[in-house]
């Protein structure tokens, strides 16, 4: 099972998959014309950053976090049954007729794909819970950073990971923490 962090770094990863897409696209377009390029100014954002700090997203972490704790001692209870009957086979199945160890082998594969079949459930219902979640952060903060990059008079925000260098005055990334954190409340 995937964990909460992972599922939010697969996300960040999407996003920035478009934004260095994005970033490729803006060098095109500024390469072209290069009387608007001397007017182009440039900041970075740490996305996963103001999603780990900001208050909407510790919240939605936390949320995600206890749904993920409430499945896993549900499935620590399964998992301990199958391996005390996988336990049982290997100690008895000596003793036991054909029979018998055909039916206990049965019940062990029909108790293992159940709770394989209970784990892609779980992963999904947790992604489902992880995206309703940062869904409404993510277009909230598509408006923030907007708001902030006019503010400051960028005119365009690209992903920190996209970037190999950059001066830390263009990171707007606690500004728009710190905006976020106005707006969600």
């Amino acid at each position: 099972m995937k964990t909460e962090r992972s599922l939010i770094v697969n996300r960040i990863v999407k996003l920035s998959s478009v934004a260095v897409a994005f970033a490729f696209l803006m060098v095109a377009i500024m390469s072209s014309v290069p009387a608007q390029a001397a007017d182009t100014k440039v900041a970075v954002i740490n996305i996963q950053k103001v999603l780990i700090e900001s208050e909407a997203g510790k919240k939605a972490k936390a949320k995600v976090e206890k749904k993920m704790e409430e499945l896993k001692s549900v499935f620590k209870k399964d998992e301990d049954a199958l391996i005390a009957l996988q336990k049982e086979i290997e100690k008895k199945s000596s003793a036991w007729s054909e029979e018998k160890r055909k039916e206990k082998a049965r019940e062990f594969q029909k108790k293992r794909l159940s709770l394989g079949e209970k784990q892609e459930d779980a992963n999904l219902e947790m992604k489902q819970l992880q995206e309703k979640n940062l869904t409404p952060i993510m277009k909230k903060l598509e408006t923030i950073v907007t708001e902030v990059a006019k503010a400051k008079g960028y005119t365009v925000v690209l992903p920190r990971n996209g970037v190999l260098y950059f001066d830390k005055a263009v990171d707007i990334t606690a500004d728009t923490t710190k905006a976020l954190n106005a707006k969600m409340k």
